[in-house]
């Protein structure tokens, strides 16, 4: 048996298809990325107040993490796995180093300057899996007892080090993201069960540490009537923006919550408000359609995955851009509390597209690297 990489054809019959092989872009995520992408440009300038200098700079951070993506995708998955350990360990001394160094801003420590400031808690999104699909790779699957202890244990060391910051959007996504990983291998729904009991249980006790602005979101989330014109501001003028929206929106530009500055944060957080108003129902169907292609597409390369680490690391990689999704939709919409989490490629903001477009470059790496097995 032998074992030769995928051969592409040469010459100037290559379709662009094959010049994105060549490049180890694939095709299809590719487009879509870029179509989610330019979507986010032209629903920021809407959401920012037509403000040309804010989507400039967004335009700059989607090149920047298009061209992370793409140097991402040149890495073979074998390289990955081997690094995987010397990442996650650099990254949780960054994490440690914000607590010591980090720079605050409104009662939170979560960034580092070194001489380019960022966030070490985004690298940790994309450290987790890939530590966890290395840690797995080659032990018995579905994991033993043993096993899965370790794994919790690399997954809780981060996650509490972030959560002190305190940041406890990102903590919850690198939880999911090590979890993910763990489940796609092997992980039994007793365990999955024990552990959302276990969650349960520790409510009221973490109840006690957390800050009073996180009590009052939770609290906001159960009942955002309380405080209209306080706490539940925000829930609110999103409810009646996303209402006002109807079948087919009130186009774009023409939206009325976010422009009379009655929706806080609209270019953010709370960005999904603005696109539902404007492109109503239909749009949201479509804005859904799309991201679960690209969802859908990440989980078929994680089927295609030659090895555990591959299949782990696209399975989770997948779900966590899910995850996102799903929890900035879910507290917009007033069914989730408010945690901090952008949608993704549509909020304003660098370090979490770059991350997420690396994570793309990840799972393009496991779809063009694959190689023939022939006897």
């Amino acid at each position: 048996m032998s074992v030769t990489s995928t051969a592409l054809p040469k010459g100037p019959e290559l379709g662009w298809d094959a010049w994105l092989a060549r490049a180890h872009l694939d095709l299809w995520l590719t487009v879509f990325l870029l179509a989610l992408g330019t979507l986010g440009l032209c629903v920021l300038y809407s959401a920012s107040g037509h403000s040309s200098d804010m989507v400039v700079s967004q335009g700059q951070r989607l090149v920047l993490g298009l061209i992370v993506m793409l140097a991402c995708a040149q890495v073979p998955p074998e390289v990955y796995r081997a690094a995987a350990p010397w990442f996650y360990g650099a990254t949780l001394l960054l994490l440690i180093a914000v607590l010591a160094l980090g720079d605050e801003s409104k009662g939170a420590r979560r960034w580092l300057d070194l001489g380019v400031r960022f966030q070490p808690s985004e690298l940790m999104k994309l450290a987790m899996p890939l530590a966890i699909a290395a840690f797995l790779h080659g032990r018995t699957l579905p994991p033993r007892v043993p096993t899965v202890l370790w794994t919790l244990g690399l997954i809780g060391l981060p996650t509490a080090l972030i959560a002190v910051q305190p940041d406890l959007g990102t903590a919850m996504l690198v939880v999911c993201a090590g979890v993910f990983a763990l489940y796609f291998g092997g992980w039994g729904w007793r365990w999955i069960a024990a552990g959302a009991g276990g969650a349960a249980a520790a409510i009221y006790p973490l109840w006690q540490f957390l800050h009073d602005y996180q009590r009052q979101r939770v609290l906001t989330f159960l009942d955002p009537e309380r405080d209209p014109l306080g706490a539940g501001y925000h829930i609110t003028q999103s409810k009646i923006a996303i209402g006002s929206g109807g079948l087919f929106g009130k186009g774009w530009m023409n939206g009325t919550q976010a422009h009379l500055e009655f929706l806080p944060e609209s270019h953010t957080d709370f960005i999904f408000a603005v696109f539902s108003e404007e492109f109503g129902m239909l749009g949201v169907l479509m804005l859904l359609t799309l991201y679960l292609t690209i969802v859908g597409r990440g989980l078929v390369i994680a089927v295609r995955g030659q090895d555990t680490f591959q299949r782990l690391l696209a399975g989770s990689l997948s779900l966590t851009f899910f995850l996102y999704v799903f929890i900035n939709m879910g507290m917009v919409l007033g069914l989730l509390p408010v945690v901090g989490v952008p949608l993704p490629m549509i909020s304003f903001g660098g370090t979490s597209m770059v991350s997420l477009l690396a994570g793309f470059g990840m799972l393009m790496s496991i779809q063009t690297h694959r190689k023939l097995i022939s006897n």
